[in-house]
């Protein structure tokens, strides 16, 4: 079940509607949680089972994590866990991978080895409930938080259908503490979440799907060289599209669980405004950056011990952060790509750092940067960051390299692939884009509308749902399942 369809929405009164009775807390909370069952079930309902064991292992094992007092069988309870989500993670989603990678190993050596195709199914959302849980059995480990008390509160905070399928991935403290008291929404809440949905629906449905994606897909499904400009006009399409669709579905998850009384945690902060790449990186994704950055680049050392270590540790989680997109190496590319950008951004750093360091303290204070310096920052970042777009959306090295030739001019001029219209809408949509983001990158949404006149708020809100029924035979998937 997506968001972008009829089916969710007789779905989501029905669940508006029961949670508004005047029911115990305790049912309620079951009413969510069968129908978060339900939400899942919609794409494969056998994959409840695997929802269900790796909620039921994660419960105990991390009561036991907390109470365990011998180091010894902590350590082994947390490597239990670890095998147990990691190794569900990694036989459904990197099982093929793996093994063709370990075929073409074998052949490259010599051996002439040809399994039978392994048939394997990736199940929704995996990749996101894994990192829920794993969270909250490396927190009881360390203790960072205290055991939920409830099963069926636990089973709620991992299965909660708005961000169950693709996030924000939430924490624990993020939303656990909100199961135990019984919440409804308030008239704002309920008023905040639907316009949120239905912001979240305009820019999947009409701008990322009706706009943007034949455009990306046709550029990046074609075989031939192209001239440059269909090259860039397709590229900078796929990363419109990836914005709107992905933060579109976080918009919906936020606006959908604010309508029951629930906040989810801010997933992007207008990225393509962003000065450097640590700094899309706290506006893209976040609850991904941030998870990566607590579970991985921090364990890994971080920056506290010394340069090298630091360098690794920010390579280390740019390729694995990749690695989690999907199963392939240009996932990987797109990974160690943005480690590069971050590695030649920290040497900068070190270096303006270590140049002002015999200065006297009142030369190291850092001048404020004039706002068209700024913006010039931003739109070289947003350039950079489509260069790595090309790897994360190309199937394959050939086609990546070829796109790559493509926009750079590094060969002939290809025969002409995207009409005038085509052109025309990425060129108008994708810098409305970075303006907006550039305008809106220090405030909200929601600030902005609560300063409008609820004439213009029912203005702009019926022009969206109107163009939302207009495209809506255009919708598709949310890119972010596949992951």
């Amino acid at each position: 079940m997506v968001f972008n369809s009829y089916t969710f929405i007789a779905f989501f009164l029905i669940i508006l509607f029961l949670h508004n009775l005047p029911l115990s807390w305790k049912t309620k909370k079951i009413n969510l949680l069968l129908a978060s069952y339900i939400f899942y079930a919609a794409w494969n309902p056998p994959f409840i089972l695997l929802l269900w064991l790796s909620t039921v292992i994660d419960f105990f094992v991390g009561r036991a994590l907390y109470t365990q007092e011998n180091h010894y069988k902590k350590k082994m309870l947390l490597i239990v866990s670890l095998i147990g989500n990691l190794g569900m993670l990694v036989f459904f989603k990197y099982g093929t991978f793996l093994l063709e990678n370990f075929v073409a190993l074998c052949n490259a050596i010599g051996f002439d080895y040809h399994p039978a195709e392994p048939n394997i199914i990736l199940p929704a959302g995996i990749s996101f409930y894994t990192f829920t849980t794993l969270c909250y059995t490396i927190d009881m480990y360390q203790k960072r938080s205290e055991p939920v008390k409830s099963l069926l509160d636990f089973s709620l905070f991992v299965t909660f259908f708005p961000h169950l399928v693709a996030g924000p991935i939430v924490r624990p403290p993020q939303l656990v503490p909100q199961f135990e008291w019984p919440r409804k929404a308030s008239l704002k809440q309920m008023t905040d979440g639907l316009l949120l949905l239905t912001l979240g629906l305009f820019m999947k449905v009409v701008l990322a799907d009706s706009m943007l994606s034949a455009t990306a897909n046709s550029v990046f499904e074609s075989k031939d060289l192209l001239p440059t400009l269909d090259a860039w006009i397709g590229v900078f399409a796929f990363s419109g599209q990836i914005f709107l669709d992905f933060a579109g579905y976080s918009t919906c998850a936020i606006g959908v669980a604010l309508c029951l009384g629930f906040v989810l945690p801010q997933n992007f902060n207008y990225p393509y405004a962003a000065i450097g790449f640590s700094d899309f990186w706290k506006r893209w994704h976040i609850t991904l950056s941030t998870w990566l950055r607590d579970y991985l680049y921090i364990p890994l050392g971080g920056n506290r011990h010394g340069k090298i270590r630091t360098y690794f540790a920010l390579m280390a989680t740019m390729l694995l952060g990749g690695l989690w997109h999907g199963a392939n190496w240009t996932f990987v590319a797109w990974g160690g790509l943005h480690g590069i950008y971050l590695w030649i951004e920290r040497y900068l750093k070190d270096r303006r750092h270590a140049a002002h360091s015999h200065k006297e303290p009142s030369d190291t204070i850092e001048v404020r940067r004039h706002p068209w310096i700024s913006f010039f920052y931003a739109l070289l970042t947003f350039m950079l960051i489509n260069i790595t777009w090309v790897f994360f959306r190309a199937d394959t090295f050939g086609k990546s390299w070829q796109l790559l030739q493509s926009m750079f001019g590094l060969v002939g001029e290809g025969k002409a692939l995207l009409t005038t219209l085509a052109i025309l809408k990425v060129s108008i949509i994708v810098p409305l884009i970075v303006l907006f983001h550039w305008f809106m990158r220090n405030t909200k949404v929601l600030n902005v509308a609560y300063k409008l006149s609820w004439f213009w708020i029912s203005l702009v809100w019926s022009t969206l749902v109107l163009m939302i029924i207009w495209a809506q035979e255009s919708g598709s998937s949310f890119i972010y399942f596949q992951f």
